[in-house]
C-alpha cells in the first residue's frame, strides 16, 4: 500500500479534497474535556441510531407501496415473505423509540449541565431544530404502515391544525390532500418521511457538529477549557477526541447494542409501547378504535393538549411545551453551569420538572377521565413554570465556587469495593438441597440488605437536592 502509485493517488485526492485537514479539525486534533462521564455517550449514541434509521428505511421503501389499497399487505409481505425483511422492519421500528430515548436522555444532559448556556446556545438551538425534525419524520412514519391506530392518529392530529384562526381549515386539507386522510395523504407523508424531512435532518446534525466543534464541548463541571491552554496552545484539561473517546464510545454503543437486540428480538412491540397492538389491523376509516392515543414519546405533548378545554388554546399549550425548549439559554439568568455547583433551588426545580414529564406521558397514554385530566392540568402547570419561572428563581438561587481546574471523575477501579460491598449487602448465601441429594450455594437476595440500601440511596438522593 506504500507504492508511488498509491501515495501519488493519495496524494491527488488530498489536494482536491482537505480529507485529512477534517480528520484533524473534528477528531484527531479536537481536544474534549478530559472528565466526560456516563451522560456523555448519548450524541454518539444518537447519530449512530440515525445512520440505523436510514439504512433501514432504504431496505423498507424497497417493497413498500405508498397507495392506501397496497400499504398494508405490504408491510406484511416485507414481514413474512422477504428474507430477513421481519428483522429490517423491526429494526427501524425498534430504532425509531431508541432514537427519542437517546435524544431525551441527551437533552437532559444538557439540563444537567447546561450545555444550552453562553457560548453554546446556537448548539442548543440546531439541537432542538433536531428534535422538532425528527418529531415531524416520525408524525409521518407512523402513517406508513396504515393500521388502524396510524390512521386515526393520523387523523387527530392534523384535525388540531384547524383550530388555527382563518387559515386552519385550508392547513388541514393542504396537508391531507383531500378531506380525509387518504392516499394522497399517505403520499405526501412517503415523500417527506423518505426525502424532504431526511435531508434537512442531515443538514442540522451537520450544524450542530460544526457549532459544537467551533465552541467546544461543555462537560460535567461546567468549565470552558479553552480558557486554559498550555505553551503549545492545547487546552491543559482536553485529551484529543481520537482516540480516546472514540474508543469509549464503542463501549458505549456495545452496550446499547446489547440492550436494542433484546428488544428487537425478544420483545420488538414491547406490549405495545413501540408497535401498538391496533397497529396490525388493517386501516377502516369506519370504524374508530377504543382508544386513540400516540406513541410513547409524543405523549407527554398530547397529554398537554388534552389538559386545556379549549382545541385551539391546547394547541397553542401543545406548541408552546416544545417551542420553550428554545428559549433555554435566554431563561436561566445563573452564572454557573453545571448542576454541581447550582443550589437545591435549580435541583428541585428539575426533579419536579422530570416528574412532570414523565407524568404526562403517562397520563398521554390513559383513556381521558376526569381524574386524569385534573392531574394533566397540575402537571402541565409544573411543567411551564420549571421555564417561565426560571428568570425568576434561578436570580435567588446560591451557587457553590467553580473551580478554575477541572475535576477528576473517579474510575471504576476506585468504586469497585463499594461496588462490591453494595452486591454483598443486598445479597444473602443460601444452601439449598436437590432432590438428588445435591447441595446447592446460591446468591438470593436479603431483604433486610435492600431496605438498607434504598434508605441510603434515598438519603443520598436528599442530600444531593440540599
Amino acid at each position: 500500500m506504500n507504492s508511488p502509485r498509491f501515495n501519488n493517488f493519495v496524494n491527488w485526492i488530498l489536494a482536491r479534497f482537505p480529507l485529512t485537514k477534517v480528520w484533524n479539525e473534528h477528531l484527531a486534533e479536537y481536544y474534549a474535556p478530559k472528565n466526560f462521564n456516563f451522560w456523555y455517550f448519548f450524541g454518539s449514541l444518537a447519530l449512530l441510531v440515525l445512520v440505523n434509521q436510514f439504512a433501514t428505511g432504504i431496505m423498507l421503501t424497497i417493497n413498500y407501496k405508498p397507495d392506501s389499497a397496497l400499504a398494508f399487505d405490504s408491510v406484511e409481505y416485507i414481514m413474512r415473505d422477504v428474507d430477513w425483511g421481519w428483522l429490517i422492519r423491526y429494526m427501524h421500528s425498534t430504532g425509531a423509540s431508541a432514537f427519542f430515548i437517546v435524544v431525551y436522555l441527551h437533552m437532559f444532559r444538557g439540563l444537567l449541565y447546561g450545555s444550552f448556556k453562553k457560548p453554546r446556545e446556537l448548539v442548543w438551538i440546531f439541537g432542538m431544530l433536531i428534535y422538532v425534525c425528527l418529531m415531524a419524520e416520525a408524525f409521518m412514519g407512523y402513517l406508513l404502515p396504515w393500521g388502524q391506530m396510524s390512521y386515526w392518529g393520523a387523523q387527530v392530529i392534523i384535525s388540531l391544525f384547524s383550530a388555527i384562526p382563518i387559515v386552519g381549515e385550508d392547513l388541514s386539507l393542504w396537508i391531507r390532500g383531500d378531506y380525509v386522510v387518504a392516499d394522497a395523504t399517505l403520499n405526501r407523508f412517503f415523500a417527506f418521511h423518505v426525502a424532504a424531512i431526511p435531508l434537512v435532518l442531515v443538514l442540522l446534525v451537520f450544524l450542530h457538529i460544526v457549532a459544537l466543534h467551533q465552541v467546544g464541548s461543555n462537560n460535567p463541571d461546567g468549565i470552558e477549557i479553552k480558557e486554559n491552554k498550555g505553551p503549545d496552545g492545547i487546552p491543559v484539561d482536553g485529551i484529543p477526541f481520537h482516540p480516546y473517546y472514540t474508543v469509549k464510545d464503542i463501549v458505549g454503543i456495545c452496550v446499547f447494542i446489547f440492550f436494542f437486540s433484546v428488544v428487537l428480538f425478544y420483545m420488538p412491540e414491547l406490549e405495545g409501547y413501540f408497535l401498538e397492538h391496533a397497529n396490525f389491523i388493517p386501516a377502516d376509516p369506519l370504524q374508530t378504535p377504543e382508544h386513540i392515543a400516540p406513541l410513547w414519546y409524543f405523549t407527554p405533548f398530547y397529554a398537554i393538549l388534552r389538559a386545556v378545554p379549549d382545541k385551539f388554546a391546547g394547541v397553542l399549550a401543545m406548541g408552546g411545551a416544545i417551542f420553550v425548549l428554545f428559549l433555554l439559554p435566554w431563561l436561566d439568568t445563573v452564572k454557573v453551569k453545571s448542576i454541581r455547583y447550582r443550589g437545591g433551588i435549580y435541583k428541585k426545580a428539575l426533579f419536579l420538572f422530570v416528574i412532570s414529564f414523565f407524568g404526562l406521558g403517562y397520563l398521554g397514554m390513559q383513556a381521558p377521565t376526569p381524574s386524569a385530566t385534573i392531574a394533566a392540568r397540575l402537571l402541565t402547570v409544573v411543567y411551564f413554570s420549571f421555564f417561565l419561572l426560571m428568570p425568576i428563581y434561578t436570580r435567588w438561587e446560591k451557587f457553590k465556587t467553580v473551580p478554575k481546574r477541572l475535576t477528576s471523575n473517579s474510575s471504576i477501579g476506585d468504586r469497585l469495593p463499594l461496588i462490591k460491598q453494595a452486591i454483598s449487602d443486598i445479597t444473602q448465601d443460601t444452601v439449598v438441597t436437590t432432590k438428588s441429594g445435591k447441595t446447592l450455594h446460591l446468591k438470593t437476595p436479603n431483604p433486610s440488605g435492600l431496605r438498607s440500601a434504598s434508605v441510603d440511596l434515598a438519603k443520598k438522593m436528599k442530600d444531593s437536592l440540599d
